[in-house]
This record gives C-alpha cells, sequence and structure tokens, in this order.
C-alpha cells in the first residue's frame, strides 16, 4: 500500500506556509529551506521562530493578506487556518495545490531511509531519543518533532546521513502519508474519537499505517501495551512485515530491565547494556528501548546505543523541570489523556519519593473529557492533591453538561474543581520540603508552573 498523495520535492516548486509559526509548520519550513526550496511564510503573530526562519532564508510575513502567497507554486496550510484565510481563499482560487504538513514533509524525506514513531503517547519523546541517540552515535539525521528539544536545539534539521526520523501523528489520520522503512508504534489506545468516531476505526488506521512498510520494512512496536501488542500480532499474520517487540515481557526481541531511576538496561542476543536515563518513569524507560531498538536495525552498535541515550534530557513539556524553590520542585507535562496523566503521576511519585506529589490538571477538549472522565479522575487520584481546571476547548464548540466537573465528581478527598486564580495559592499552601508540584494538559495550563515557582520564592 502506497500513501494516496505523494509529492516529490521537486515537484513542489516554491513554497508557502500560512501558519509558519507554529510548532510543526516551521519544522518542516525549516527543512525545506535547509533542502534548498524557496521558502515563504505568514502568521498572525510575529513568532521568535519566523526570526529563524528568515535569517536561514525564508521570506516572512506577519498577518494573513493573499499578497503574501507571491509567486507561490505550492501551499501548506496549518491545522488550524481557517476556510475563510484570504491567503488560503486565494490559493484555492488560483487552483494552487493545497497540502496538509504530513505530506509536505513527506515530499522533503525523498529518497531517505524513513524512521516514522506513532502512537496515542509517547511519540515527540520518543522520536527526540531516537535523534539525540543517532546524533550521539556519530550520525547526522533530518529529523522533525512536535515538541522542542533542549538536547538538539531544534525541533527539526536537515542531516546529511540519509536518515530521516519524524513524528507521525495519528490524530487526524495524516500519519498515513508517510513511507517509512521502520515504523515505531509506542501504544494504541482509542483517542481523537472526534475524528474516528469509534476506537474500532482508530485500530484499523494503524493497521494501514503499518501496511505502509515495503518488503523490507520492519515494525518496532511495544509489547507492554496491549494495542500495541494486537496491532504486531495482525501484522506478524499478514506475513510480509518483520516484527520486532520491545518491553518487559521475556517475549519480546529487547527485553527491557526497569529497576528504577539509575537502573535501566536492555537484553538482546547480542547482551545486556545499561541505559543511563536522565528522564523518570517506566514510559520514558519504554521510550528508550525503542530508541534503542531503531538504532540498532540502522546498523548503530547496541553499546554504543545504549551509551549515547545519556544525553537525553527529555522534550519540552514532557516532565519538564520548570524549577525549585523552598524544596519543592515544579514539573510540567503534557499529558492530556489518561493513560498520559498516569504515567506523568507515576513518575512524579518515583522522583518524590516518601514525599507527596500535588497535580494541577486541565482537561483538553470537550470530547475527551465526556469519553474519559471517569479515566481522568482514576489516573488523578494517584496525587495527594488533585486539582482541576476548567476545560480547554481548543478546536471544538462547547458540548451542553459536558465540563471539568464530570471529572471531580470522581475525585478522592485531595481533589476538587478550582478557579485559575485560587490554584496557585491553594497548591503553595500544600507544598512542603521534597514534595512535588506538577502541571499537566495540553492547554495553557503549562503557565502555571512559572507562576507557581514564583509564589514559593515569593
Amino acid at each position: 500500500m502506497t500513501p494516496a498523495n505523494v509529492h516529490s520535492q521537486e515537484s513542489l516548486g516554491r513554497v508557502h506556509f500560512i501558519g509558519i509559526g507554529g510548532v510543526g509548520m516551521s519544522a518542516v519550513a525549516r527543512i525545506m529551506v535547509a533542502r534548498g526550496l524557496v521558502v515563504s511564510g505568514s502568521d498572525a503573530k510575529d513568532l521568535p521562530v519566523m526570526a529563524d526562519l528568515a535569517s536561514a532564508g525564508a521570506r516572512i510575513a506577519v498577518g494573513y493578506d493573499a499578497a503574501n502567497l507571491g509567486d507561490a507554486q505550492t501551499v501548506v496550510a496549518g491545522s488550524a487556518i481557517r476556510a475563510d484565510n484570504p491567503e488560503l481563499v486565494a490559493a484555492r482560487e488560483a487552483g494552487l495545490p493545497v497540502l496538509h504538513r504530513s505530506e509536505a514533509l513527506a515530499a522533503t524525506m525523498g529518497e531517505d531511509v524513513v524512521v516514522t514513531v506513532a502512537g496515542t503517547h509517547g511519540k515527540s519523546t520518543t522520536t527526540s531519543m531516537i535523534a539525540v541517540l543517532l546524533q550521539g552515535a556519530g550520525l547526522d539525521p533530518s529529523f522533525a518533532i512536535g515538541a522542542n528539544v533542549p538536547a538538539l536545539g531544534v525541533n527539526a534539521a536537515h542531516g546529511a546521513s540519509g536518515i530521516f526520523v519524524a513524528e507521525a501523528d495519528e490524530s487526524d489520520g495524516s500519519f498515513l502519508n508517510y513511507r517509512p522503512r521502520i515504523a515505531v508504534v509506542t501504544n494504541v489506545e482509542p483517542d481523537h474519537l472526534d475524528h474516528y468516531g469509534t476506537a474500532e476505526a482508530v485500530y484499523a488506521s494503524f493497521d494501514r499505517f503499518t501496511e505502509l512498510l515495503p518488503a523490507d520494512g520492519v515494525l518496532v512496536a511495544c509489547a507492554d501495551d496491549a494495542g500495541a501488542l494486537a496491532l504486531a500480532r495482525r501484522t506478524q499474520a499478514r506475513g510480509n512485515t518483520r516484527v520486532l517487540l520491545y518491553g518487559t515481557s521475556d517475549d519480546a526481541d529487547i527485553v527491557l530491565h526497569d529497576g528504577g531511576p539509575g537502573d535501566v538496561s536492555v537484553s538482546t542476543a547480542a547482551g545486556r547494556f545499561a541505559l543511563e536515563l536522565q528522564v523518570p518513569g517506566r514510559h520514558n524507560a519504554l521510550n528508550a528501548a525503542a530508541a534503542f531498538a531503531v538504532a540498532v536495525e540502522l546498523g548503530v552498535a547496541p553499546g554504543t546505543a545504549a551509551a549515547a541515550l545519556a544525553s537525553f534530557s527529555g522534550a519540552s513539556r514532557r516532565f519538564e523541570l520548570k524549577g525549585e524553590a523552598r524544596g519543592v520542585r515544579v514539573f510540567d507535562d503534557y499529558a492530556h489523556h489518561p493513560t498520559e496523566v498516569r504515567a506523568a503521576l507515576a513518575a512524579a511519585r518515583s522522583v518524590a519519593g516518601d514525599h507527596k506529589v500535588h497535580v494541577l490538571f486541565q482537561p483538553h477538549l470537550f470530547s475527551r473529557t465526556r469519553e474519559f472522565a471517569r479515566e481522568f479522575a482514576d489516573a488523578l487520584n494517584l496525587a495527594d492533591t488533585a486539582l482541576v481546571l476548567d476545560i480547554y476547548p481548543a478546536r471544538e464548540d462547547p458540548i451542553p453538561g459536558v465540563t471539568s466537573q464530570l471529572i471531580a465528581d470522581h475525585l478522592g478527598a485531595g481533589g476538587r474543581l478550582v478557579a485559575g486564580n485560587a490554584a496557585v495559592a491553594e497548591l503553595v499552601g500544600a507544598a512542603e520540603a521534597g514534595d512535588i508540584v506538577l502541571t499537566a494538559g495540553a492547554g495553557d495550563v503549562t503557565a502555571f508552573g512559572p507562576q507557581i515557582v514564583q509564589a514559593l520564592r515569593g
């Protein structure tokens, strides 16, 4: 099976990005500029990354205007761009091809060996780990990641090794636009039901994703996740794709031994290798095992691969330390699905030890809150204090009867719904030396971390 819309880099001509300041859009634009394409772009706001792109050679405009298209031959539109955007309207009237970001990124990959990382959770971290590991092993991969990565300095770059590592987003089905040689699947769970409608449709989309692999390709899947393991078994049953399993079970090809911080290793047919990880949590140990597996598939010696992970310090908004004051450490995490919240709190608990964990959670999307309210509450009840903010709507209109109270109704004694202006004071009052405070969610809850640190210092 091949993607429905395959474009070559040469066929794009001059490319204009509508919404170029977004983290995913700027990543593709950065790579295109580095690969010699003529790039222009615009955004509603003057974001810092736009100055970087201008310095690299892109023509940048602030504000949307049909004139910004110039002599563009291909247009790439961000997912947040409205249908009545003047540049998008002008592009369609002119008959220009309008590509999704993933289609544009796929076109830049050319003849590279493509590694795509998909999954309901852990995509950004695992993609980041692979890129950092390959760099540490002396390779120079191209990469495109949906988060900024301190260890890399950027979220996208053009490399010279002929290897391209990319995060593949399943939320809207766009991960089907790539042509991977190696496909990593960290986990498969029902999510983004606003797009898919049913859990069965989610599973079917991952089947189509693995069908993109060529005869010499490989699926690297997590044996510890029921959804990913079931996908691996279905892929094996088709009989035309090699499958490599990683996880803590003995039947995994890459066996993870996770004894907690400072005691993580993997076993392969070649021996056992210690992984020096700066990031806590079983989910990160599994992500590291996936990165290790990919590197070995690409020819990196196992010992070199294991040692190279030591330089990975995390991805932006993935259990990211925001500061420490009065002995209280404040972290921020992008967790916006119950499984992710549970994993983030487990990591927080491993760091806190005998001390307490306090979480400020902001639900993301009305539809997700409606589907998973009880599961969110069950995860949040792992914390000693669980405060829940109003729903961050993102792209959705309100759904009658769906509020954060659906989650709060199932919280334990330490949990309740709270207004934003009261959350900081309550957390500062509850936290003691040695405790961990975690802000979690995909919305603007991330702004509370620095506020909490400042209040602790005050």
